[in-house]
C-alpha cells in the first residue's frame, strides 16, 4: 500500500512541475511554428496577436497570474525576432538574444477562457537595446496591462551593437528617440542597481 501511495505522489509531483513546463515548451514551439508562417515584417512593425486565457495561466485569485504577462510577452518577441530575420542573423553568428528587463502596469484583470489582444511594437532603440511596447487589451479594447521590454543581442564579447546587427539583416540602422516613460524608467533601474 504504502509503495502504490508513494508511486502515486510521485506521479502528482510530476504531473505538478513538468506540467508548467511543458506547456510553456508547447507554446513556445507554436509560436515558432506560426512565425516562419507568416509574413516577414520590417523592424518597427507593430504586430497584433488574438490570444485566450488558459486554465494553466490562473493563479489563485482566478484571474492571469501576473507573471504569465510577461512569459506571453516573450512568445511574442519571439514572433518578432523570427518575422523580422533578426532570428536567422542571431543563429548564423551565434549570438543569443537576452531581455535586459522590463516594467509592467496592471489595470484589469483577464479572466479564464477569456479573449484578449497583445500589440507589441519596437517604441525605440539605442545603440544597444531595443525598447518593446506591449499592451494587452479586452476584446472590447480595454486596456488591462501595458509596460516595457528592453531586448538585445548577445555575443561572446558582450551585448552586439544595433549596427552590427542590422547591417547582418542588410539595414542601416539609426538609433531612435526613447519614449519619456522609458527614460523615466531607466533613470530608476539605475538607482535600484546602485542601492539607492
Amino acid at each position: 500500500m504504502l509503495a502504490d501511495s508513494s508511486f502515486a505522489n510521485y506521479i502528482v509531483r510530476s504531473r505538478t512541475i513538468l506540467g508548467p513546463i511543458m506547456n510553456l515548451w508547447l507554446r513556445l514551439a507554436w509560436a515558432l511554428l506560426r512565425a516562419w508562417r507568416l509574413p516577414r515584417i520590417e523592424p518597427g512593425t507593430t504586430i497584433e496577436r488574438c490570444l485566450r486565457v488558459w486554465p494553466g495561466d490562473i493563479d489563485i485569485n482566478g484571474h492571469m497570474n501576473n507573471g504569465r504577462y510577461l512569459t506571453i510577452i516573450d512568445l511574442m518577441l519571439v514572433e518578432y525576432f523570427v518575422r523580422s530575420g533578426f532570428a536567422r542573423v542571431m543563429v548564423k553568428a551565434g549570438w543569443r538574444p537576452m531581455s535586459g528587463g522590463a516594467v509592467i502596469t496592471y489595470r484589469k484583470g483577464l479572466m479564464p477562457g477569456q479573449g484578449y489582444r497583445l500589440r507589441f511594437a519596437l517604441a525605440g532603440a539605442d545603440q544597444a537595446w531595443s525598447f518593446m511596447r506591449f499592451e494587452f487589451l479586452r476584446e472590447d479594447g480595454t486596456l488591462c496591462a501595458a509596460g516595457y521590454m528592453k531586448g538585445a543581442a548577445v555575443g561572446r564579447g558582450g551585448l552586439v551593437p544595433n549596427a552590427e546587427s542590422y547591417a547582418l539583416m542588410g539595414q542601416a540602422f539609426k538609433a531612435q528617440p526613447l519614449p519619456a516613460a522609458v527614460e523615466h524608467w531607466l533613470a530608476a533601474e539605475r538607482a535600484v542597481m546602485d542601492g539607492r
